[in-house]
């Protein structure tokens, strides 16, 4: 596969919206039935959708509405008081920003709010590079990355973005070996 640079203008708080296989990817194998995952990134609940229907409660937040009201409206990144919500796990596509910069603090900050499974949908390169050492080398909390072996449609119109994407799961305790894994849609 070719990675291309897109011509596509983004705007403040747009909706990019997760495909449901590319959640259930993540459930083949983490299944989250009977668990507490807050997804704080929800837009219009696409993959919260997903994981209530795999046995999940659901608690959902977000920056902005789009079409569905959250349980609660919350900047995950720029909260001036920690919201002090107990979860089981934090699942969810997060902004990435200009260089990932936003992908990096969201993976910082979900780890630091939940000690049990966080789960980021992220660029299939997001573990590259020496400053995101912290997030994986050095952190015994990184068990898994698992990489999408379809690329995703962002717009839902079947046409598939121009970068590759994979989970990153951090766990509730540390490990001593990641696992990469890979998954497709079914």
């Amino acid at each position: 596969m070719t990675i291309r640079a897109s011509n596509y203008a983004r705007a403040e708080n747009e909706l990019y919206q997760t495909e449901p296989w590319a959640t259930e990817v993540l459930l083949r194998h983490f299944p989250v039935a009977g668990l507490l995952v807050w997804e704080p990134a929800a837009g219009n609940h696409l993959m919260a959708d997903v994981l209530s229907a795999a046995g999940a409660r659901v608690y959902t937040s977000d920056i902005a509405t789009y079409d569905r009201e959250h349980d609660v409206d919350f900047d995950f990144l720029n909260a001036s008081n920690i919201w002090q919500y107990r979860c089981d796990a934090i699942i969810t596509n997060p902004p990435y920003g200009k260089g990932n910069r936003d992908a990096v603090r969201f993976a910082e900050l979900a780890i630091e709010r939940c000690d049990g499974m966080v789960a980021l949908l992220l660029t299939a390169k997001f573990d590259f590079g020496k400053t995101r050492r912290h997030l994986f080398q050095d952190n015994r909390r990184f068990m898994a990355k698992i990489a999408l072996l379809n690329r995703i449609s962002w717009a839902g119109n079947g046409e598939t973005g121009t970068e590759d994407h994979a989970w990153y799961v951090w766990g509730p305790r540390e490990y001593t070996h990641a696992r990469m894994l890979w998954g497709d849609k079914q």
